[in-house]
Parts: structure tokens; sequence; C-alpha cells
């Protein structure tokens, strides 16, 4: 039931009764007309917008009514007899006062919840939602049902977050950004040929040695493996509407930075897991590109070393300065680097520096690297400026088209971003891998 202008106007001119009355009898009704005219003027707005549609709020305002015209027949009465009004009077007036200060309280915390819903964003329709309202549905109806209705909403970035708000927080608040770290550390190499070719010494049989005079010198040897790696294409693709592009430079340039980012994240992984079956990059941890460093808790007991992370990469990077490379990056998963990190002594003191302190990744004058794309568990150790290169075919390119499939129609953008490297691995004496912990 909706509030009545009737109501409402034998509300207020009773309102307005009681305050001549108390007036004429020297009472300050200030605070109650100025509380009585919040109600009424906030009813009055809602009642002319058809909002109210409320039990108590009509009861509130049935007993308004009932107040007012007792109270003013009061008043009237003493005054007439009296030339004053009681004390009684006054204080039932003033009661009243702070009841309606109360109601006008509710009423506004009415207006303010009706204008919290009307500011909600509204629903983003679900997939049935856009598939009922779908111009390709309409043209399926009006064919009498004939041909077919397709509708592809997996992938499609469309601003569905483009409402505004009075506030909101500046930018794009981003996922996760890997920082990468072991292509910063290979050697480099531009090339424009779609596969690398080397030559690997493969054994090297040192004949040198002191020699007399006319005597027949020796003669020492070296053999060579051929290898071919070719180039791989990284690559991914997003479709987003026209409009976005358009209207959001923002969030478009955001999921450009994105598209680089998921390439880059593709190179970073397979750089050291790549199995090398094409297309694949033929990673650092693939057999074949390392020497393994051939420890086990037997051994490692033998040599009078503990079974621990510390111990193991000691060892095997002595091994490698022996063979003449000596290693200058341990290559550790990131939850591994954070077990040495918070290794403590008997005396609980920690190993690698107190957690105050800015700790350099080092362990044993070598930098480490900490990746989540290394293999936990796992350490790779050696130079990895001999060991491998890394061939640049490409560098990252993100490319726009409306021509791809049914763009052009349905008025959406494909973003493709790709970039063609390839990893030789010339060296695989230069590098040791293994267990961290060995069985």
């Amino acid at each position: 039931m909706k509030i009545s202008r009737k109501f409402l106007g034998l509300a207020v001119c009773a309102l307005a009764f009681v305050a001549m009355g108390a007036q004429a009898a020297g009472i300050d009704v200030s605070g109650f007309v100025a509380a009585h005219g919040e109600v009424f003027a906030g009813l009055g707005m809602l009642a002319m917008a058809g909002e109210i549609d409320l039990k108590a709020v009509n009861l509130g305002l049935e007993k308004i009514e009932a107040n007012l015209k007792a109270m003013s027949e009061k008043a009237e009465g003493e005054f007439r007899t009296l030339g004053k009004v009681s004390e009684d009077t006054k204080s039932a007036l003033e009661k009243m006062g702070t009841d309606q200060r109360e109601f006008a309280d509710r009423l506004v915390k009415l207006e303010q919840q009706k204008s919290a819903q009307n500011d909600l964003p509204k629903q983003d329709d679900g997939y049935g939602e856009q598939f009922v309202k779908s111009a390709e549905l309409a043209a399926f109806v009006k064919a009498d049902a004939r041909g077919r209705v397709r509708m592809d909403l997996k992938n499609t970035v469309t601003n569905t977050i483009g409402n505004t708000f009075s506030e909101r927080r500046p930018g794009i608040v981003e996922g996760a950004f890997r920082l990468f770290t072991i292509e910063d550390l290979l050697t480099k190499i531009p090339t424009s040929q779609p596969s690398i070719e080397w030559v690997r010494e493969n054994v090297f049989t040192n004949a040198a040695a002191d020699t007399a005079e006319g005597a027949q010198k020796p003669q020492s040897s070296i053999t060579f493996t051929p290898g071919t790696m070719p180039v791989s294409t990284v690559a991914h693709w997003i479709k987003i509407s026209r409009q976005l592009a358009m209207d959001n430079a923002a969030l478009a340039a955001y999921i450009n930075r994105r598209m680089v980012y998921g390439v880059n994240l593709r190179v970073e992984n397979q750089l050291l897991v790549g199995n090398g079956v094409a297309p694949n990059i033929n990673g650092l941890l693939n057999a074949g590109n390392f020497t393994a460093h051939g420890y086990t808790a037997a051994t490692l007991t033998a040599a009078g070393l503990a079974n621990n992370r510390f111990d193991l990469i000691g060892v095997a990077m002595g091994d490698a300065a022996l063979a003449d490379y000596p290693a200058d990056t341990v290559i550790l998963n990131t939850g591994d680097w954070w077990k040495l990190r918070l290794a403590k002594d008997s005396q609980g003191r920690y190993l690698l520096g107190d957690p105050g302190s800015a700790a350099v990744p080092q362990l044993f004058g070598a930098s480490v690297v900490a990746s989540n794309a290394m293999t936990a568990g796992q350490v790779w150790i050696g130079n990895l400026a001999q060991a491998a290169t890394l061939w640049i075919r490409e560098g990252v390119t993100v490319e726009m088209s409306d021509s791809d499939e049914n763009n052009f129609q349905l008025n959406l953008i494909t973003i493709r971003a790709e970039r063609r490297v390839a990893l030789t691995v010339e060296k695989p004496a230069a590098a040791r891998y293994g267990a961290l912990v060995p069985a």
C-alpha cells in the first residue's frame, strides 16, 4: 500500500497546528519542527517517487497523526483555560520530538538503502542469457529453425567491468608476475636461420709431452659430435571486443602486457625443463645437456660429508672446478632456496644471515638463481655462459587483427603474441645436475 497525499496532508496540518499552539505558549519547538520536517520531507519525496510500500512506515505515520491530534487538543485547551501549557504537556511534546527524530533516522536509512541498491553494478548475463539474446539465435528462428546456431563465448574478453562508480582504485590490480632470471644469465646471439647447427667436442685426448730434439712428437686427438637444433616458436592468442580496445585503453594495454608475459613465462620454463622434442626447446635439464653429479647418501658419507643441501652443492662445485669448468651459478627451486635461507645452527642462529639483513643469494661464491621453473628437490650447478647459448630468431611481437574467423562480423579482435628462440648446450661437462638430497 502506498502513502496517499491526503494522509500526508493531514499529518502536516496536525504538525503545523501543534507547532502554532506550542509557540504561543512560549515553548521552544524548533528542534521538534525540524525533526518533523525531515520526516515529512523524506516521506514526501519517497511517496512522490512511489518507492514506499512498507507497513511499518504506514503504522508510524498513523501514530504520528494520532499523537499530534491529541497533543494539539490538549495544548489548545490548557492555553485557553490556564493561559499556559502544563509541564507534563511540555515533556510530552519534547518526547515526541525525540521519537520523530528517531523515525526520521529510520527513513533516511531507507533512502540510503534504496540508493545503494540503485548504484549496484548490473549483473552480467550468463551463457544462457547471452545465447537467448544473441543475433545468431534470432536469425536461426527467422529462418524457420534451419541451419545452426554457434556462439563461441570462451576466451573472449569484453568490457564487463566498465561500470563507473564514484570512487575507483586507479589502474588495474595485477596478478602474479614472475621475475625472469635464467635468460639474463645466458649468452645470447641473434640468428636469421630457422635452425642452429653446431659441432660439440666429444673427446679430447691431450698427448702433449716434452720431447727430445729430433724425436717424434706425440699426436693428440679430438673427436666431435655435430648437433642441430630447430628454432622454436612460442606463441598464444586471445580475443577481445573491439569496444574494449577502443573504450578502455588501459585494460587493452594490460592485456597486451599479459600476452608478452605469457610468452616469456613459457620460454623461462622451457629453458630448464623443455624436452627438446620439436617444437619444444631443448632445456638445460634435458638428458645429454648436463653431467650427473653422481652422489648418493652412501658416497657422501664415505667422503666424510653430510647428506645435506650445503655439502652436496659444495662438493658438486668442487668437481666442476676439478674439470676446469668452475661454476658461477646455482639454480634451485624457489622453495628449496628458502629452506637453505632458513637453515640454523645448533644454537638457532641463521646460517645465511639474520632475517633483518639483506642476504645476497650466494653459496660458496656462486650466485643462486631461485626459479619456480626449476624442478623441486634438484639442483643445477655450472657456468651458464660456457655451457649454453640462447639464439634469438625473433623477439616478442604482438599483433592484432579483426580478420580472424568471424571477428569482423562479431566486432572482435584477435591478439597474438609470439617469439622464436633456440637453446643449444655445447658443453654438458660445464654443468652438474642431480638430487639436492640424494637417497
